[in-house]
């Protein structure tokens, strides 16, 4: 159903236009691979008439979303700056444990394999670099310590580069993968996914304008309208030029610091140099080839860039926000921004000390052991007993049975949703 944009509303054709759009523009941002997790934003401050920030002609919430699906951005490059406060408790030696553990068991252990190196911004603040030629090219550059890590994508090939270890991973793309299995990470990204959750469960405005980057921007309001959900709000800083998403900020209901933040802090429309995505492993890294029967069936294959169309085998967007559509392999329930999404694991519920030794080696199962046990409260109701942990947006209920529910939403909304499933 249509958003509540101010004085405008969408029909349906209007909203599959709206949706086509948007996977038009989509295709020209750098799709990027970096972790299944929704967020990335710095806080939402709203803007103030004597602010300074621009002065731009009034514009409706329906023209806007109607300039962010018109983007159609083919060149840029520029620098983001990312930070994520999902409100986890200390990782301690749990991220090398478990990667080590899960090179052990079969994984080629390679520090330039996209899935696990870029995994870095599921916390903390990172600066990336990135630049775009049309839908064949893209590179992301993780800044680091003396260090940078880098995914280029240039035709067929996707290289990941790891200077601090000297190692490369490479690996091929074609137009089957179609961006499969990507997440999202530039603000276009998020603003994507974002808007898939726009309906009738939806509050979205124009809430003035800022600067970003150096460029006139206006700022797109989304809320949600239903209570129950962890997220407070979406401020997307909407390029007045190009209608590009400049800036995407997700805070949480509970209030405080923002849960993600991915804003340009530099851009620029110009074409790279063809140089810019060029690449030859230097002389004595060592190159892992991607896994081709890994790669075939996508198990553990590595996450790479595809052509930014935003298809997926699953379900796409942010974690619990999608709207109501049900993804393979599990149903939904409730709509909106409180549906949760219901998973069949077939175990027994949350994995014992010796289970998770067994399965991840002594250091890895230890170290995953505490930290579950370390932000998981036990709840019981209609359905039976289980656990609930939590982060400032994604919540999951375990049962001991087995099932999980998971979504953005707050831990009586979970309870709630495994008892209307009973």
């Amino acid at each position: 159903m249509a958003p509540n944009v101010s004085d405008d509303s969408m029909t349906a054709g209007e909203t599959d236009d709206l949706r086509v759009g948007r996977r038009k523009a989509m295709r020209y941002v750098v799709p990027v691979t970096v972790i299944g997790v929704a967020a990335a934003t710095i806080g939402l401050v709203p803007a103030l008439a004597d602010s300074g920030d621009p002065d731009l002609p009034k514009i409706t919430a329906q023209q806007l979303l109607d300039k962010i699906a018109a983007s159609d951005v083919q060149q840029l490059s520029g620098t983001v700056k990312i930070s994520t406060d999902l409100g986890l408790p200390d990782l301690g030696g749990l991220e090398s444990g478990l990667l080590s553990g899960a090179a052990g068991k079969g994984g080629d252990g390679s520090s330039a394999d996209p899935s696990a190196k870029l995994t870095e911004l599921a916390s903390g603040t990172h600066t990336l670099r990135v630049a775009a030629d049309g839908p064949d090219r893209q590179k992301l550059s993780l800044l680091e310590n003396a260090a940078e890590y880098s995914l280029i994508h240039n035709g067929k090939d996707v290289w990941g580069y790891d200077s601090s270890s000297n190692e490369v991973y490479h690996s091929t793309t074609d137009e089957s993968t179609d961006g499969a299995g990507e997440p999202p990470a530039t603000p276009k990204d998020l603003t994507e996914d974002a808007l898939k959750a726009v309906d009738d469960t939806t509050s979205v405005t124009v809430d003035g304008t800022v600067h970003v980057a150096g460029r006139d921007a206006y700022k797109l309001l989304v809320k949600p309208k239903q209570s129950g959900s962890t997220v407070g709000a979406i401020s997307v800083a909407v390029d007045a030029k190009t209608g590009l998403p400049l800036k995407f900020t997700l805070t949480p209901a509970s209030g405080g610091a923002a849960v993600v933040d991915a804003g340009f802090t530099q851009v620029t429309f110009a074409k790279p140099a063809a140089s810019t995505f060029d690449f030859t492993p230097p002389k004595g890294a060592k190159v892992t080839e991607e896994d081709p029967e890994t790669a075939k069936d996508g198990t553990d294959a590595p996450e790479h860039f595809g052509d930014g169309s935003g298809s997926t085998d699953g379900t796409d967007g942010i974690d619990g926000i999608e709207g109501t559509d049900a993804a393979d392999g599990f149903d939904v329930l409730g709509k909106g921004w409180t549906s949760v999404a219901v998973l069949e694991t077939g175990g027994k519920g949350v994995p014992s000390d010796s289970e998770l030794g067994s399965e991840l080696g002594s250091d890895a199962g230890g170290a995953l052991s505490g930290f579950l046990g370390s932000f998981g409260d036990k709840v019981t109701g209609k359905f039976g007993s289980g656990t609930v942990f939590s982060t400032r947006l994604i919540n999951a209920l375990v049962t001991d049975d087995g099932k999980v529910y998971v979504g953005a939403v707050t831990k009586d909304a979970l309870v709630k949703a495994a008892d209307s499933a009973k």
